[in-house]
């Protein structure tokens, strides 16, 4: 706990470099190698780890906050942080020679993923033959192995399964292709494999993940391993949006308390009533949606480290909840880039970055808000909702 907590701290007093470094991140178009490594040099990317490789195995909130941090010092930064910094958490769930072929030498390594089944498995002898092209990689750049989503065919037209498969950077390349408007130093991007061997132990099964029996679970028995995949990584994307739109938030209000506004007879922004009330709405958004997130996962680690089944209410509500911290983080910065006048148009202005940045982050696949919010519904309405526990 202790160690959490230094490495909270520690990415805290990292803030403000991240913060000079956002600019640079972007017209890079990927974070610095620098960056990483004063990531690193926290711990930030060990508080999901293993205890046995050197991880503080840490409270996903305490986790959720460093990200939130991060991102909100620079947004493409704290979603590599948060993407990276989670793969740990998943690879905790592989068979253990996958742990040990990945942080046996060196438990720093990190891993970057793309998870929507693009490429083509085919199931052979001892493991998959893999190969195609998987795209929205972030951070691959740093990082010298890949978790790329599949699904192994069935018979017929009925897939098998839907799995994870673990590659070292030797059975891959990287396209640059990451020319965006928005997460620009995300450097998200291509993976493209060609007929790769991935012996069977480096891949593991999302149903199984749903069902939280996993059989990296024999070792590494914490209750953070025991969370299901449908409730840990949806934060992992929701926690930056949030955390950009609070950078934006820091911005306006500072930019505000000196703002004259030329069009209303020199009226200083920050006695404007309706700015004040366009601020208030705003903070209230970002407080409901990250207050939703703690109370989510302290419940979830609450059940899981007493040892009861995470109840499928529960899990549908982390969902839902998830989907609608990304719609008011987003509503929060709509309002605020609308209440910052022209100047914010400005590429010097961070208010534009964080703006685009968000939204470039609100069209990820798990932020499809009627989808999660109709399987919430369909559970209310005692419908079946198998879709929910993956």
């Amino acid at each position: 706990m202790q160690g959490a907590i230094a490495v909270a701290r520690g990415v805290q007093e990292l803030v403000p470099v991240l913060r000079d470094r956002a600019q640079e991140a972007e017209d890079r178009r990927t974070i610095s190698t620098e960056s990483i490594k004063s990531l690193a040099a926290t711990g930030f990317f060990r508080l999901l780890q293993p205890a046995r490789f050197g991880g503080y195995q840490a409270d996903p909130v305490t986790f959720f906050g460093c990200v939130r941090d991060i991102a909100a010092a620079c947004g493409s930064t704290g979603w590599v942080a948060s993407v990276i910094g989670v793969h740990n958490w998943q690879l905790a769930l592989f068979p253990d020679q996958a742990q040990q072929d990945v942080w046996g030498d060196d438990p720093g390594t990190l891993m970057s993923s793309s998870y929507a089944p693009t490429g083509r498995i085919i199931a052979v002898d001892g493991g998959y033959r893999v190969s195609g092209r998987w795209s929205f990689s972030s951070g691959c750049e740093h990082a010298s192995w890949v978790l790329l989503g599949g699904i192994v065919p069935g018979e017929g037209e009925t897939p098998a399964d839907f799995r994870t498969f673990l590659l070292p950077a030797d059975d891959y390349t990287v396209e640059d292709v990451w020319h965006t408007v928005g997460l620009r130093g995300t450097g998200s991007n291509d993976i493209v494999v060609a007929d790769a061997f991935v012996p069977a132990y480096r891949s593991l099964s999302f149903g199984d993940t749903a069902r939280c029996v996993c059989p990296g679970q024999e070792l590494n028995t914490a209750p953070l391993y025991r969370i299901p995949y449908g409730s840990i990584f949806p934060y992992t994307i929701t926690t930056p949006i949030i955390g950009m739109a609070t950078g934006a938030y820091d911005a306006h209000v500072s930019y505000m308390r000196e703002r004259v506004r030329a069009a209303y007879a020199g009226v200083r922004a920050a006695e404007d009533p309706y700015s004040q009330v366009r601020v208030a709405r705003a903070a209230a958004d970002l407080d409901a949606a990250w207050l939703a997130l703690t109370a989510d996962m302290t419940e979830l680690m609450t059940l899981a480290s007493a040892g009861e089944k995470l109840p499928a209410r529960l899990r549908l509500r982390v969902r839902r909840d998830q989907v609608r911290g990304t719609e008011l983080a987003i509503q929060a910065v709509d309002r605020l880039f609308e209440n910052s006048g022209g100047r914010a148009i400005y590429s010097s202005h961070p208010m534009q970055r964080y703006w685009r940045d968000a939204h470039a982050g609100r069209v990820h696949a798990i932020n499809d808000p009627e989808r999660a919010l109709s399987m919430y519904g369909r559970g209310e309405f005692g419908l079946s909702v198998a879709d929910a526990m993956m």
